[in-house]
């Protein structure tokens, strides 16, 4: 019994990088036996959703003859095939040690149709990829992705006719396709085209100062967050979560997150401007804080809203949680000295006072002109201004 080997040389060296793999658990094998002069179509399964490339080997073999190791067994050693089956300089040669002089031609077609008409004719030029010379091994890598005549086609078939004048063969098939891991999510140019649709719409798309970065990033993460088709299932408002899921990721990855937060403090500092006062704390409760995005800015926001519509129960709360954010930024102190003001804890208000009159709470802003600007608001809304003197005195 003669063995086969099968012999790679690769003509190029390539350090692919690994953005797919070898199916070799849905390879196609299949013996045809073909009399002397006859045709044959053999239908492979379904191309994998995603496969790119494939790689086949046609081996002709007498009665005797024996396969020792199937193409998907040996195709660790090939690389991503991206390039390789390009141009003649990058070409992916198999070769074989077979016996006997059985040949074939063969053809490659994506219709049935075209296949049939090959065995009624015996004309292989409808194919997408054919060969005339009488062969008794061959085997190629097709890009499908780069090949017009394959694109887009989930089934082929395979055209032979025996050459041999006399003796019957044996043919062996075998086709293994290369999966590209984003393509088979089910992402094309199309359904891309539909979520940079999305993208544009998201109202921070129109904000942002650098927005093509933010989209691509924002495509790029929503393919790898979700297959096509899970996107497809998703119901309305889970699709709405998804979209808002993706943009923060977006945000993150593109190093816009911060200035998005910002765009939304400055929204809530508006709507406190412009009396919506439950508006502003919504915004910032469900918008950062319940994203857990929130830093001490967030919860000094709070408390002065909380402050200035006297809920001094929860002005406090969230002024101390800033407090421990950054003990540093005087703003919140003078935020806690205002509620104690407001609270009957002139004395604790008067120890702050005292404490911090001689800094600035920002670079062009002191503490003393802050209270000062502070209390001429809050007599504005009605609040009891009796103890403001007691705090100037100590102040001025």
């Amino acid at each position: 019994m003669k063995k086969i080997f099968l012999f790679l040389l690769i003509t190029q060296i390539s350090f692919a990088q690994k953005d797919g793999f070898w199916d070799k658990e849905r390879a196609f094998t299949k013996e045809v036996k073909l009399s002397s002069g006859n045709r044959t179509l053999v239908k492979i399964d379904d191309l994998p959703e995603g496969a790119s490339e494939f790689v086949f080997r046609i081996l002709l073999i007498d009665e005797n003859g024996k396969i020792t190791n199937s193409l998907a067994s040996v195709l660790k050693a090939i690389p991503d095939p991206t390039g390789i089956s390009q141009g003649a300089a990058g070409a992916l040669f198999l070769t074989n040690s077979l016996s006997g002089d059985d040949t074939c031609v063969y053809g490659i077609y994506t219709s049935e149709k075209a296949g049939n008409q090959f065995l009624k004719d015996g004309k292989l030029e409808t194919a997408c990829y054919f060969k005339k010379e009488p062969i008794n091994k061959d085997s190629k890598v097709i890009s499908i992705k780069n090949t017009k005549c394959f694109e887009n086609t989930p089934n082929i078939w395979f055209a032979f006719e025996n050459k041999n004048w006399v003796l019957s063969t044996k043919i062996v098939l075998e086709v293994v396709s290369w999966i590209d891991y984003s393509a088979s999510r089910g992402w094309n140019l199309e359904t891309k085209k539909e979520i940079v649709s999305i993208g544009k719409k998201l109202d921070w798309y129109k904000k942002s100062s650098n927005e093509a970065v933010f989209l691509a990033q924002f495509v790029a993460s929503f393919i790898d967050k979700y297959k096509y088709s899970e996107y497809q299932q998703l119901l309305a408002i889970e699709k709405t979560k998804a979209v808002n899921d993706v943009q923060e990721i977006a945000l993150k990855k593109s190093n816009q997150y911060e200035s998005y937060l910002n765009t939304i403090r400055a929204e809530a500092v508006k709507l406190f401007k412009d009396s919506k006062v439950d508006e502003a704390i919504s915004i910032i409760q469900n918008e950062i804080i319940f994203k857990k995005a929130s830093n001490h800015i967030d919860y000094g926001l709070l408390g002065n809203f909380y402050l200035f519509s006297k809920q001094f129960a929860k002005a406090e709360d969230n002024i101390n949680k800033a407090i421990a954010l950054d003990k540093n930024d005087l703003t919140h102190q003078l935020q806690l000295a205002h509620v104690y003001l407001f609270t009957d804890r002139i004395s604790e208000a008067k120890d702050l006072h005292s404490q911090y009159k001689t800094q600035n709470i920002a670079s062009n802003t002191s503490w003393v002109n802050q209270t000062k600007s502070d209390f001429s608001e809050f007599e504005k809304k009605g609040f009891p201004i009796n103890n403001f003197k007691k705090i100037l005195r100590i102040i001025e």
